[in-house]
């Protein structure tokens, strides 16, 4: 007899290149890091242990939502008058003044922290579609009142109760109850009120440094 030892099937090479720890594909609701940014806040608490990234992780979040929200706020304007939300905006701004439903440019471009030029358009682009009209400033000679028009007031009518009925926000709000849903709005109101008073006055002041950066540029350019 022999006694030769059965020879054992070969074995698979493996790589011993490491597989990822977490990806997109394998990551399961309900477990952490399920959803896209419990996996940023993961991968950002991994790589920076040493620091405390409360106020970070949370600028991101306030970033997500806002993204998230004006993206299907745009859509919904976009489909309801073919207008952007931005613009939608403009007329909510004038809505909610109540009736003459009219208000300065400066008021408003202050009220939605955009720039007199962007403003300056967007009446232009309103204007241009029936929306809104221009009405002569008694109190200021050559200046002008943006007041909406009766097509302006149905649209944003409109657009106001699908906002309601209809929000983005609501399949995730369904969630949480009364008692979460009113921590959240007074976590908010505080904390956009206490950002008006203390990160606002910074952002509307002129940047000291634009001035600067063109003259170098004329100098270079000479």
């Amino acid at each position: 007899m022999s006694s030769a030892v059965p020879k054992q099937p070969a074995r698979t090479r493996t790589s011993k290149k490491a597989l990822p720890a977490q990806t997109e594909s394998v990551r399961k609701p309900g477990l952490p890091g399920s959803s896209q940014i419990e996996f940023i806040t993961l991968q950002w608490q991994r790589e920076h242990s040493d620091l405390d990234l409360s106020n970070f992780l949370l600028a991101i979040y306030f970033m997500g939502l806002g993204t998230l929200v004006e993206q299907a706020f745009d859509k919904m304007c976009q489909r309801m008058a073919g207008i952007s939300g931005s613009d939608m905006r403009v007329l909510l701004a004038l809505r909610r003044s109540g009736h003459p439903y009219a208000k300065r440019p400066t008021d408003l471009y202050r009220a939605l922290l955009v720039t007199s030029g962007a403003i300056t358009k967007k009446i232009d682009r309103l204007a241009g579609l029936g929306l809104v009209e221009r009405q002569p400033d008694p109190s200021h000679g050559g200046g002008f009142i943006v007041h909406l028009t009766r097509k302006g007031l149905d649209l944003v009518e409109k657009a106001v109760v699908r906002l309601a009925e209809e929000s983005s926000i609501a399949p995730a709000m369904a969630h949480f109850s009364e008692e979460e849903r009113a921590a959240g709005n007074a976590f908010c109101l505080r904390a956009l009120a206490l950002m008006e008073e203390h990160v606002l006055p910074g952002l509307e002041e002129p940047d000291q440094a634009a001035p600067k950066s063109r003259a170098k540029n004329t100098r270079r350019a000479d």
